[in-house]
């Protein structure tokens, strides 16, 4: 019996859905209103599920609030967009064109230069940039709906190749991750990055190219497990709609365009499955723009396969991977009513979910694995690892941001670069999904990176990132009561219960030394207060650091 299902045993005394047969179901609970306690417990499952881990200040602050405020607050980001990424590199050695035109620690971004060797290093740069974001990012959901939207319309840095492009398409998600679905599928049709990646810059009327075609609707919009489906004509007449746009890496704002001379102009049919629809040949310089629209009403005049498509990639990605018969009826299918009802905005479906009983049912919390991102940039988030400065210190800031990207990219989650236009299989792979994040590779990496960052830290140019345990456990609330140390400390690191005797052994071991009452360490941390010299410090550091390491190296730590 695993954990999902010993928590579920005993729990099935309500009425299930008449429709649904109790075997089928792991929980009952669907999408009415959350009305349940909001303890710290409810804000820190909210917290890690919508952002990169849930620190002590983000814990409290929405603490403070009601469910539907926390929830709300979430979702409409007041904080502006991150800077852009700016020049940490050399821009002159072995390069034919230096990007002379941009000062050290200014930003390239609308900086045209096509030199290979400059777009390998603006590339390196933005990577780091964007893991720079993660672990800076706002009291929002919007980063990590970036990191959705990134895995949905997944592209590769080297593939793109031109860094420019690649901020611009990374800027588009990340302005647009609550907005119009419908409308960001066509933005994302004609973005720069997206016509390179898929080959959309190749698709001209006398040489069709069906990359772009067959990836908007099967990983897109409609997905592969409708019956009926899409068919290989309609991927070949889509191809037919979509000749002629191009992207332009010689203007400053590094824009798409359309060229009619490369425009298949004849009618395109599709199939029954799109009721026969024609779509007809335009000319001219509004004929592409004017054929993309009726491709995309006419995909989206599918709205029960686009609906619950999406509804049930936004569930997999904030609830979790399996989907049974009760979820189906219960969360998926009014979810992706929301969808259709709202015309396609995501904010209202994100809405109904996150605060739904079924997102705070017990059976979901704790019942994913972190991603590599989410265990890498928690532990630098949750603990309040100082970073350089990223204006006055950029190139050690950046240089700081890559470790950490690297890290994860280590543990299988390059930044920037998932394995395939599916994204990372730990999103979509049936039946393991996040479990393929754990193996016998990443669990000992994933250790080795917390074991680090709990003990020296990882050093550059005489600067250190670190977990300083004691600053940590001076923002607790009462850091002398080693029980109430404890459970603050275990309430923001696990998501399933601790037991007491659990608790109890970890405080004997490690901040009591072996011995049986607190005062040995609340003498210890007081004494440590009141004269903080090197030797007391010393005391409690070497305690808190023991009891840290241990904490993240266990298998419950690796849950959220």
């Amino acid at each position: 019996m695993d954990r999902r299902e010993f928590l579920t045993a005993g729990k099935r005394s309500g009425t299930a859905v008449h429709s649904i047969s109790k075997t089928s179901a792991r929980t009952y609970s669907g999408l009415n209103a959350y009305n349940g306690q909001w303890t710290k417990n409810e804000v820190v499952h909210l917290l890690k599920r919508c952002m990169f881990g849930a620190t002590l200040a983000d814990i409290n602050y929405f603490a403070g609030k009601t469910m539907n405020e926390a929830v709300d607050e979430l979702l409409n980001p007041t904080a502006p967009l991150p800077a852009p990424p700016v020049k940490d590199y050399d821009g002159v050695t072995g390069a034919t064109t230096p990007d002379n035109d941009v000062v050290a620690g200014e930003t390239w971004v609308n900086s045209v230069n096509n030199d290979g060797t400059i777009q390998s290093r603006r590339r390196a740069a933005f990577k780091k940039w964007w893991m720079g974001c993660i672990i800076q990012q706002d009291r929002s959901i919007r980063e990590k709906m970036l990191l959705f939207w990134h895995n949905h319309f997944a592209t590769e840095t080297v593939d793109v190749g031109n860094a420019n492009f690649l901020y611009k398409h990374v800027n588009l998600l990340r302005t647009k991750s609550l907005g119009n679905f419908k409308q960001l599928v066509r933005d994302i049709t004609l973005d720069p990055a997206m016509l390179i990646y898929l080959n959309g810059r190749l698709n001209t009327a006398t040489a069709p190219d069906e990359n772009y075609a067959r990836e908007l609707q099967e990983l897109f919009t409609l997905g592969k497990e409708n019956n009926p489906n899409y068919t290989e004509a309609d991927v070949k007449a889509a191809a037919k709609v979509l000749t002629g746009w191009r992207a332009d890496s010689n203007v400053n704002t590094f824009p798409s365009y359309f060229t009619s001379s490369r425009h298949d102009s004849t009618n395109k049919t599709f199939s029954s499955f799109f009721s026969n629809t024609v779509i007809t040949g335009r000319t001219g310089t509004t004929a592409g723009d004017l054929e993309l629209d009726d491709l995309l009403n006419m995909i989206f005049a599918r709205n029960m396969e686009v609906s619950r498509f999406m509804a049930k990639k936004l569930y997999r990605f904030f609830v979790y991977s399996e989907i049974d018969a009760a979820a189906e009826a219960n969360v998926i299918e009014p979810l992706a009513q929301i969808l259709r009802n709202n015309n396609w905005e995501i904010k209202p479906a994100l809405s109904a979910l996150l605060k739904s009983e079924h997102f705070f049912d017990v059976l979901n919390q704790g019942a994913m694995l972190k991603s590599p991102l989410e265990h890498a940039g928690a532990i630098c988030r949750e603990w309040g690892v100082l970073f350089p400065n990223a204006v006055t210190e950029y190139a050690d800031a950046y240089g700081m941001w890559n470790y950490v990207m690297t890290v994860a990219a280590n543990y299988q989650q390059n930044l920037g670069d998932p394995p395939s236009v599916a994204g990372w299989p730990a999103y979509y792979q049936v039946p393991q999904f996040y479990e393929l994040w754990i193996n016998t590779d990443t669990l000992p990496k994933r250790n080795q990176f917390s074991d680090l960052m709990i003990g020296n830290g990882y050093t550059r140019n005489g600067k250190k990132i670190v977990i300083d345990a004691v600053a940590f456990t001076k923002t607790l609330s009462n850091p002398a009561d080693p029980n109430m140390l404890i459970n603050e400390l275990f309430e923001m690191l696990f998501r399933i219960p601790i037991s007491q005797q659990a608790k109890d052994q970890l405080k004997k071991d490690f901040l009591l030394t072996g011995q049986d009452q607190d005062y040995y360490w609340s003498n210890a941390w007081n004494i440590y207060i009141g004269s903080p010299i090197t030797t007391n410090f010393n005391i409690v550091n070497t305690r808190l650091r023991g009891l840290f390491k241990y904490c993240m190296n266990l298998a419950e730590y690796q849950l959220m």
